[in-house]
């Protein structure tokens, strides 16, 4: 029999953290019947102070006593005492007091009590209108709570209360002769506390335990209880996902609902309930109180039905959470609570609605008031507003009124809600009093959801939820000894490995949840290694629910023998170094919060850049360094904490105003749907009016005054002229701004006065933006160029200076690079060019792209519209992964990481999985739906270097996988287990390719021909083709049709051709013109496109060099990269359903900035940014 597991391994709690029975005193209770007997009065009715007579705590079997029962349950001498009010005198071995048969001699150990159970409060919230002896005996009823410790961490309670008759022998139990105490019942409670809010379930459990208490005797309560709470205690939680966990409790059927994933919270509740008990325009209210932090108090005559609702508009926040005080439950004692000078949310008894809301009035009417008259524009007054009809919203008009931009009166409904009350203390009705309609069971304890009868009227659209899968719980027999613990813990290993094994192979999603239940079991049972194996199939399955803490803190709990049977498995040393070496992965740039302060010193440059970036101003380290310049122009390189103030405040209000813009209809018909309003001039004369000039990122226009107008100026492509000159006026000449247009005779004129030389700025920068754009088919260049004129602008405005405007000159980059040195490209690159990405923007830094992947679309109409797009997979530096939506090119998911180091490949396994190879030997499979990886391969010991398909299959079966040791593996793609693997004969593997039925591997000393058995067929070895040996193989392409193997090698500036009929012959050579290296090739068509790096002009640059196949003839020379082209790929199919014979798009990039090729991806070196650009094929 396996051992428990080890004393120093926390293990996760189960559904219950502790049980305990809760009532009047003894003595109390002693002294009322004494009291009734003396007198001879039959009826009483008093109020008693309750406290806890019992309490349970797992775990309830010990390794020291495995034969007993109740090793860590007792009565309450047998908790710890730091919650009482004093010290008990020791308890009298009584017979009532036993759990479990006859009392035992000895002094019952200390029970631990968990923390965040205070056992001083919760008499007073099990029993919060008190313990009132009742005549007759009255219903059962059951009440929720939530109980947060000081540090915040809160659980949950289910308070189940009945009645019992006063017997004698409850008082007293001496043996004598009972006396009952006609017309006398006494109110009890059971409270359950539990980590996870699982409130329907739970009171499901306690109306069964219910059912066994009533009819038993005294002495047999604390025995029912004890079983209850062990029972509970051995059911474990059920991970995040779409298993639920079911178990039987008497007769009833309790189902454990799963929260969706890690962040989402479980919903355990009808979240209905709050509509049922407000009408809509209250719920919207009490939702605006919260979000605005308000102190809000709930009531209701229905305990029960306070936590249920506070509980339902808290899962109304997520993501949101109530980071305040949060007591949905006051007892009598605890009204005070409502004098907090903070923002809480609370609920108490309707008896109490009048004291409560002097307190709450007295405080909030005078704040209110205060408001009112100094015409604050507070939430309240907003919500007001916005609940106004327009009737009222007229003849309520204020002196000074705000009016609201076009986008907000058009998104604005035609029903308006009422005016809401202003009072913050919320009443809710009866329970009992509220007429429920007729809706579907919930999905929730009692019974599973028939999705399958219900219908949705005809006038809402019916969706099917999906069902979701449960997994029923072995029973658990009794009495509770150590054999029965372990055989539960043995059949609900046998059942879920029963589970696994008729389970679909490509149900993964279900095998992760089995796969953490089973090792969860396992380490209840003491098998830490078996334990750790499943953990380590969950990690390559789904990383979502991975439990690093748990395995983190097993890993550290191994005895020595475990430690040599887990040495024994290099794939699980593997990854119990990985979790001890890094314990704690660092979070991402984007994920934390940023505590951003302006600075209190000087500051250089580095600090500066690091402000800034903070921020959240601009990230562009180059940007933010010209902006160090314009700052500091004639003064020393630092930036006093003024003037970084001055700025920030200048943007955020520049950015404040933009906000405020408003435009007339007549306006917004002219501009597109992306174009925002970035600069608008002040009131200026222009010859075509007197008006406002306007600039969006495409065009400048003019916003007449008086009968308000759209005129436009120019699109900034159409600009053929922009210069300042000066107009006489007067005595005095005014400066003023001239724009010529290349459709337009008549020059336009602006007397911009003292704005015009900051406009001739703005104006030129966004011009050669606009050109450098239209050049290099990058849009990129023009949202730069709108970020060095908004810079401009708020340079100017920081300085306010006579040399402000030098200052801001520093950042007109594109301008200034436009006249210096022109940056045109090759007339035969600008024909082919199509299409220029940046994946790198955003970043403070370039990155290089190491790999490119384009995947086509899906014509399904269950598809999300944009997940069916066609995509462009960019891998960047450190396992950084950015999609592109390839329709439309915007991002489709910002950059999210798969591991830390290098991507060396990738490739789309079937259209819901893309395959990420990376150079820290594991294969990430990444979810295209989610964009998540949550699933990992680790059969490789070294860095994964190529991963293949076969070409021609729409849903391939198989992917080939080769590491640099090279070693091959053969993985299915449903079930993710290796089906064959063979080891070549040496390393150094770095690509592979399928033909002929064979495996082609490219090694640096030879390409090999493999039998898919592994063996040897055929092999080209370099020293036999070169007679410099010091040179390798570094990349080659197999055309198939002309029966060719194309090959490049290391410090060679030629494409070397083999016939595949012959390898023996020697090879054909293809010289390429300026070529230093070259990293990659790529078959298109009949032709093949190589990515090199070359001389470009004059200098180096990247280059792809376009051959021509069957004349192997270079036929283009494309420079449109700065640095080495390092991979390319193709797009050779838009959607799934539709088979392109030929290639439609090739991608390249390289490491300055992503550049787009039609028919072709190159990504170019390293030093320089990254680029991925798109060329005519």
């Amino acid at each position: 029999m396996a051992e428990a597991a080890s004393p120093h391994l926390s293990l996760p709690s189960g559904l219950l953290e502790l049980c305990a029975l809760l009532g009047a005193p003894r003595d109390s209770l002693r002294s009322l019947e004494q009291v009734a007997y003396k007198k001879g009065v039959k009826h009483l009715s008093a109020l008693l102070d309750p406290e806890v007579l019992s309490i349970f705590v797992p775990p309830f079997i010990s390794k020291e006593d495995s034969q007993t029962a109740g090793a860590n349950c007792g009565t309450l001498g047998k908790t710890r005492m730091r919650s009482l009010r004093k010290k008990r005198e020791k308890p009298r071995p009584e017979q009532w007091k036993g759990l479990l048969g006859p009392p035992r001699a000895s002094e019952p150990e200390d029970v631990a009590v968990p923390g965040g159970v205070d056992l001083l409060t919760l008499p007073q919230l099990c029993f919060p209108g008190g313990v009132c002896v009742a005549t007759e005996p009255k219903e059962d009823c059951v009440h929720f709570l939530v109980l947060t410790d000081v540090c915040g961490n809160r659980t949950y309670g289910v308070v189940a209360q009945y009645y019992r008759p006063l017997h004698d022998d409850y008082c007293f139990y001496n043996g004598k002769t009972h006396r009952e105490c006609p017309g006398c019942f006494v109110p009890f409670a059971v409270c359950v506390v539990s980590r996870f809010p699982y409130y329907n379930s739970l009171k499901d459990c306690l109306s069964c335990l219910l059912a066994h208490l009533k009819p038993c005797k005294d002495f047999e309560v604390d025995s029912h209880i004890k079983d209850f709470a062990a029972k509970l205690s051995l059911i474990p939680s059920p991970p995040p996902g779409p298993l639920h966990l079911v178990f039987n409790m008497k007769s009833l059927q309790i189902v454990l609902p799963a929260r969706a994933d890690l962040e989402s919270p479980i919903l355990d509740l009808d979240l209905h309930l709050p509509l049922l008990c407000f009408r809509p325009e209250k719920v919207l209210q009490i939702l605006t109180c919260i979000l605005t932090e308000q102190r809000i108090v709930f009531f209701s005559s229905d305990w029960a039905l306070l936590t249920l609702v506070t509980e339902c508009f808290m899962a109304y926040l997520y993501p949101l959470q109530w980071q305040h005080p949060f007591v949905p439950i006051l007892s009598d004692q605890m009204l005070d609570f409502v004098m907090a000078p903070t923002s809480f949310l609370m609920g108490c008894h309707l008896d109490h609605f009048e004291e409560v809301s002097k307190v709450l009035d007295t405080y909030m009417f005078h704040s209110f008031l205060k408001a009112r008259l100094n015409r604050r524009m507070d939430a309240f007054a907003q919500m007001d507003l916005d609940t106004q009809s327009e009737e009222d919203r007229i003849n309520g008009m204020l002196l000074s009124p705000r009016r609201p931009t076009v986008e907000k009166i058009a998104s604005r409904k035609s029903s308006h809600l009422c005016v809401t009350h202003r009072r913050m203390v919320v009443s809710m009705p009866n329970l009992q009093d509220i007429a429920m309609p007729e809706l579907a069971p919930r999905n929730s304890s009692l019974r599973l959801t028939d999705t399958a009868g219900c219908r949705g009227s005809s006038g809402v659209l019916n969706v099917t939820p999906k069902s979701p899968y449960t997994f029923k719980i072995p029973e658990i027999h009794f009495p509770l000894e150590s054999q029965c613990v372990q055989a539960y813990y043995t059949r609900f290993v046998s059942m879920l490995s029963e589970a696994m094994c008729i389970l679909a192979p490509d149900n993964s999603l279900l095998l992760a949840r089995y796969l953490y239940l089973r090792g969860l079991v396992y380490l209840m049972q003491g098998q830490l290694l078996n334990a750790l194996l499943d953990f380590q199939n969950l990690y390559k399955t789904d990383i979502r629910i991975f439990p690093t803490d748990l395995v983190k803190r097993t890993v550290e709990s191994m005895s020595a023998p475990e430690w040599e049977r887990a040495e024994q498995a290099p794939e699980l040393m593997r990854l119990i170094s990985e979790i001890l070496d890094k314990p704690h992965e660092a979070s991402k740039l984007d994920d934390h919060v940023k505590n951003f302060k302006l600075p209190k010193k000087h500051m250089q440059l580095g600090d500066f850049m690091k402000r800034v970036q903070e921020s959240g101003i601009v990230k562009d380290a180059s940007t933010i360094h010209r902006l160090f310049e314009a700052l500091t122009v004639g003064q020393e390189k630092q930036i006093d904490p003024e003037t970084f103030k001055d700025f920030y405040n200048c943007w955020k209000e520049t950015e404040a105003e933009a906000q405020e813009v408003s435009l007339p209809w007549l306006v917004m018909e002219h501009l597109d749907k992306n174009e925002c309003v970035c600069k608008l001039s002040s009131s200026v004369k222009t010859n075509l009016g007197v008006g406002k000039i306007a600039m969006t990122q495409k065009r400048l226009f003019l916003l007449t005054e008086g009968r308000p107008g759209y005129l436009e100026i120019s699109t900034f492509r159409n600009i053929e002229e922009v210069k300042r000159t000066s107009t006489a006026f007067v005595l005095r000449r005014i400066p003023t701004l001239k724009i010529r247009v290349a459709s337009k005779k008549e020059v336009f004129e602006a007397n911009l006065k003292t704005e015009c030389d900051l406009w001739h700025l703005m104006v030129k920068e966004m011009w050669a933006g606009k050109k450098l754009a239209d050049d290099h088919k990058d849009p990129h260049y023009v949202q730069q160029a709108l970020t060095n004129v908004l810079l401009m602008d708020a340079v100017v405005g920081t300085l306010q200076s006579p040399g402000a405007i030098y200052a801001a000159s520093k950042l007109s980059y594109f301008d200034k690079t436009s006249n210096e040195m022109p940056m045109t490209l090759p007339e035969t690159t600008l024909e082919t060019l199509k299409h220029k990405i940046n994946p790198s923007a955003g970043e403070a830094f370039p990155q290089a792209v190491d790999v490119l992947l384009y995947t086509p679309g899906h014509l399904d109409p269950a598809e999300k519209v944009e997940d069916a797009h066609p995509k462009l997979w960019c891998a960047l530096s450190e396992g950084n992964v950015t999609v592109f939506d390839a329709s439309s090119w915007t991002i489709h998911q910002r950059s999210f990481k798969v591991g830390t180091a290098k991507v060396n490949c990738m490739v789309m396994a079937d259209q819901n999985q893309v395959w990420v190879g990376s150079e820290d030997s594991v294969i990430y499979i990444i979810n295209v739906h989610s964009m998540s990886c949550n699933k990992q391969l680790t059969a490789h010991c070294s860095s994964v270097t190529d991963l293949i398909v076969q070409d021609g299959q729409e849903a391939p079966s198989d992917v080939y996988s080769c590491s640099m040791d090279g070693t091959v593996l053969v993985w299915n793609v449903s079930t993710l287990q290796v089906t064959s693997r063979f080891q070549l004969p040496r390393g150094g593997l770095t690509s592979i390719r399928l033909h002929g039925g064979r495996l082609w591997c490219c090694t640096g000393n030879s390409i090999m021909v493999m039998k898919m058995n592994g063996s040897l067929h055929q092999e080209l070895k370099i020293e036999e083709n070169f007679k410099d040996t010091s040179t390798s193989f570094l990349a080659f392409q197999l055309l198939p049709e002309e029966e060719q193997l194309w090959a490049a090698c290391a410090g060679r500036s030629e494409v070397y051709i083999w016939s595949l009929k012959d390898l023996a012959q020697p090879p054909q050579r293809v010289p390429l013109k300026d070529c230093s290296e070259i990293n990659c090739m790529i078959r298109v068509k009949k032709q093949v496109w190589v990515g090199s790096r070359g001389l470009g002009q004059g200098t180096p640059k990247g280059k792809i060099y376009v051959i021509d196949a069957e004349r192997k003839t270079v036929e283009k020379e494309l420079v449109a990269h700065m640095d080495t082209v390092r991979t390319l790929c193709s797009a050779e199919d838009r959607y799934m359903q539709h088979f392109y014979n030929h290639p439609r798009d090739l991608f390249s990039t390289k490491d300055s900035r992503p550049e787009k090729v039609p028919s072709k991806i190159s990504c170019p070196g390293k030093h320089m940014g990254s680029k991925v650009k798109q060329h005519h094929v």
